[in-house]
């Protein structure tokens, strides 16, 4: 516990309010031992703890609502509107494509789900063993339309 004492100073005294700031020396002694104090001695070295940001500064932007226009990024790509309506066609088809899979699958899974709650097994005196049983097939059906109302959430979105 005292060999980490020195340590657990230092980090007090880095996180203290600068009203309580003190100098911080590190000092090795002949042994290799390394101690921090607050007492400045002979061979020791003082730390420079000044605290440092990570973070850049803020760049001046226009405000939004000021009537200033912000300039587009140099080297930032353009598409003209046709190719955007192209994409925007290739995207609804693609989507339209993936809510049709979807449904389809939607289907497959209530029929499976139907097909399994009508079976009953020997050993399934227990309801809650059929209740395990039909879990996988209810989180299915509940999987496809949780992503049909995904698909029918993002269609909506679609220029």
């Amino acid at each position: 516990m005292t060999r980490h004492l020195p340590v657990v100073m230092a980090l007090g005294a880095i996180l203290a309010p600068a009203s309580a700031w003190a100098d911080i020396y590190k000092c090795i002694n002949d042994a290799g031992h390394v101690t921090y104090s607050n007492v400045q001695q002979k061979g020791c070295q003082k730390l420079n703890l000044e605290p440092l940001s990570t973070i850049p500064p803020p760049k001046p932007s226009a405000k939004p609502g000021n009537g200033a226009v912000t300039a587009p990024t140099p080297g930032f790509p353009k598409v003209d509107s046709d190719a955007q309506k192209k994409r925007d066609s290739d995207r609804r088809r693609i989507l339209d494509e993936e809510l049709a899979a979807e449904e389809k699958q939607l289907e497959q899974a209530k029929k499976a789900l139907a097909e399994q709650e009508a079976v009953r097994f020997g050993d399934e005196r227990n309801y809650q063993r059929v209740l395990d049983r039909l879990q996988p097939f209810k989180d299915k059906v509940a999987l496809h339309e949780r992503n049909i109302d995904a698909l029918k959430k993002e269609l909506a979105n679609v220029r």
